[in-house]
């Protein structure tokens, strides 16, 4: 993500903004979200000074590497809105999220301890994201394609910890699938 004045950088603090950040998502991606904010400062050649300057805190860096990504899924349930099958769009969007929103290591225990903070803006976009994913699942449910009983605040909790665990279980590719399909059975009517 690009921060609102990022255009109005000197042209060596985007560098620094925009290296930091590629750094960031190797180490995230390497060694899950708990890894060293000075380690990250020093692969990309830079101070932790720097890195405190650009993003003051681990959900900031977090947020600014996932703000695009969580968007996009936000946007993608906002155009699912309008497909002719809402179970069938609200389970592409939830393989989509389970495959796509939790894409470093430590990531949902990370979300779940900066959803308590309101004032974060990774908390925010979670909020953005849940309520699109919310939108889907009130949907299916007015159309008598899942059932009504369920919270959307439930289907996404389900859906995240699904991403848990096919995070935990790399060595068993299609689990998260197979977790889906039981959540999809378990939500779907009779009718």
């Amino acid at each position: 993500m690009s921060p609102p004045g990022l255009r109005r950088m000197r042209a060596d603090a985007r560098r620094n903004y925009e290296s930091l950040l590629a750094t960031a998502h190797a180490m995230f991606s390497e060694h899950g979200t708990d890894a060293s904010l000075e380690e990250i400062a020093r692969r990309a050649g830079l101070g932790i000074g720097t890195l405190y300057r650009h993003f003051p805190t681990r959900e900031a860096l977090l947020e600014a590497l996932l703000h695009d990504r969580m968007e996009g899924l936000a946007a993608e349930a906002g155009a699912l809105l309008a497909d002719p099958s809402p179970r069938a769009a609200l389970w592409r969007w939830l393989t989509a999220f389970t495959e796509r929103a939790f894409i470093y290591r430590g990531l949902p225990a990370s979300v779940m301890a900066t959803l308590r903070d309101e004032t974060s803006e990774l908390a925010a976009c979670c909020h953005r994201l849940n309520t699109a994913g919310a939108a889907l699942i009130r949907h299916a449910q007015d159309a008598g394609e899942i059932r009504a009983d369920v919270a959307p605040a439930d289907v996404m909790a389900m859906a995240g910890a699904i991403a848990w665990v096919g995070e935990q279980t790399p060595d068993d590719p299609e689990r998260r699938s197979r977790l889906l399909t039981l959540l999809a059975d378990g939500l779907t009517t009779g009718a």
